[in-house]
């Protein structure tokens, strides 16, 4: 079996060799380097860099995670503006996330088991106010709502999930729809602001249109 893989791996073209070196060099780094930061970080979970983290002691990555490169995920921990932030990032097991994907958690976010998050997505649980006039909106407080999403979603391309997004098992995101709100389990859920546009019925066992 050894033998097979190595035959295999030396007759394979060129790209292909590298790709799997690539693979197997995130897969080490995140058993002896990344495991030390996270508050956990589970068995066969790969981080492609360039990675940008901050505050991973704060996030929980579960087993069989595939983050690709470019992403950003940040844990606001501390006081800002005279709040205080305890984040709680909680990425579940067999969750993937493409190139250049954003996670911003200022209290919590869950992403639910096996959900698959297509590239450019931006995920976050905090908004800036803005009422105050001539105070620059850096300066306002943040409003915080916690972001959760279910098991077995698909997330499209470039989708912007806002603060207080709740979705339910197996949702579909549109590429580019920006969600706020609550959507119960088995949605497609599309535009800008988003809507749910299709639900799976048990009673038909068909998607239908609401």
């Amino acid at each position: 079996m050894v033998y097979k893989k190595i035959m295999g791996f030396l007759r394979a073209p060129l790209w292909a060799k590298q790709g799997k070196l690539k693979r197997q060099y995130c897969l080490l780094m995140g058993r002896i380097y990344y495991r030390r930061f996270f508050k956990c970080f589970g068995d066969g979970s790969l981080l492609c860099s360039p990675l940008n983290l901050a505050n991973p002691e704060c996030v929980c990555i579960g087993n069989h995670v595939h983050i690709g490169h470019g992403a950003r995920i940040e844990a606001l921990t501390g006081w800002h503006g005279g709040q205080r932030f305890s984040p709680e990032l909680e990425i579940q097991d067999g969750v993937g996330i493409g190139q250049n994907g954003t996670i911003g958690c200022a209290n919590k976010v869950v992403i639910g088991r096996h959900t698959i998050i297509s590239y450019d997505v931006t995920i976050t649980d905090n908004d800036h106010a803005y009422e105050e006039i001539g105070v620059p909106v850096m300066l306002q407080p943040l409003i915080v709502k916690k972001t959760i999403i279910g098991e077995n979603c698909f997330i499209g391309s470039g989708a912007k999930l806002l603060a207080g997004t709740v979705l339910g098992t197996q949702c579909i995101v549109g590429a580019n729809s920006v969600v706020r709100g609550e959507f119960p389990d088995y949605c497609v859920i599309v535009g800008a602001p988003a809507r749910a546009i299709r639900r799976y019925s048990a009673q038909s066992g068909s998607w239908e249109r609401v």
